[in-house]
């Protein structure tokens, strides 16, 4: 039975899994390529996903995009439960409408509205199917799980108002909540901790011994979100997508981006390209800056 490894490296690839996980805390945000699959028999899981608290009751599949930090910050019970990990390009391959792709690549977690019976056997079916490595057995738990996602899709376009339950937020979710709404623009640790009345020592503290990383690098990671989503989702030049996505300069972001996701943005785009029929522009309301790079003095990441 898995269980999260805090030393494990960001994007580092699952790969198409259906594994049984242990619920724990996380000390730290996960964030990989792959879109992921949660399905709990018993309990709930309370995860902070993009700034926002989300919990995911007992027998409701839960679809998110795991580019997104996610963190697991709550939990209860012990029953172990489901884990699906589907590589993007396999995801965005499956034919989904766009009205449950796009969402998902925005950010969003979608809740199954009410519980499909079928799932206690499905999961355990594909755990111990793919245990084997067997790739003859592997193709029709593809196909099953491609199954379960259209209807899914068809579940929640009829039921678009079923919220997720969302506690209440701490004084560390707020910051948390704040860097998530407002990423795009240009942000410092003084100016996310102004905004909640607070003194910028002791606001990153908080934040650090709340979610085990810092105010920038929370940003930054919301940041590369956000490109990740416009690169593999439209057709915008690089440029635009850096400044879209909070970046002051185009070289601050090809910096980053290789940093962190081990390739340039043009080699991530080629291996996660949607199919041309896909592609579109960014969404309306993006912000669109000026492709004239900033002044250096107001990189904050």
């Amino acid at each position: 039975m898995k269980q999260f490894d805090v030393n494990r490296p960001e994007f580092l690839p699952y790969g198409f899994t259906c594994e049984l996980w242990r619920p724990a805390r996380m000390p730290r945000p996960d964030k990989h390529s792959e879109v992921e699959l949660n399905w709990l028999k018993a309990g709930s899981l309370t995860y902070l996903l993009g700034g926002r608290r989300i919990t995911v009751p007992a027998r409701r599949l839960a679809v998110f995009w795991a580019a997104i930090p996610h963190q697991i910050v709550a939990f209860e019970g012990h029953s172990p439960y489901y884990v699906v990990t589907v590589p993007l390009g396999e995801f965005l391959g499956m034919g989904l409408p766009p009205s449950f792709t796009h969402p998902l690549l925005e950010g969003s977690l979608l809740l199954e509205p009410r519980p499909d019976p079928a799932d206690r056997f499905r999961f355990p079916q594909w755990e111990q199917e793919l245990r084997l490595g067997d790739p003859a057995r592997e193709r029709p738990v593809r196909l099953e799980i491609q199954a379960r996602l259209l209807r899914l899709a068809l579940d929640v376009a009829r039921a678009p108002a079923a919220p997720c339950p969302e506690p209440a937020l701490s004084r560390a979710d707020q910051l948390a909540c704040y860097i998530a709404r407002h990423y795009q623009q240009p942000l410092t640790a003084s100016r996310i901790a102004a905004a909640h009345g607070l003194h910028p020592n002791y606001a990153m503290n908080l934040f650090r011994r709340a979610f085990g990383t810092t105010l920038i690098a929370f940003l930054t990671r919301h940041r590369l979100c956000h490109a990740q989503r416009l690169l593999v989702t439209t057709d915008e030049p690089i440029l635009q997508i850096a400044l879209a996505s909070g970046f002051q300069s185009l070289s601050r972001f090809n910096e980053v981006f290789k940093k962190v996701c081990g390739c340039s943005p043009r080699e991530y785009r080629k291996a996660h390209r949607t199919p041309a029929s896909n592609l579109r522009r960014a969404p309306a309301g993006v912000r669109r800056p000026s492709t004239r790079p900033a002044s250096p003095r107001r990189r904050s990441s």
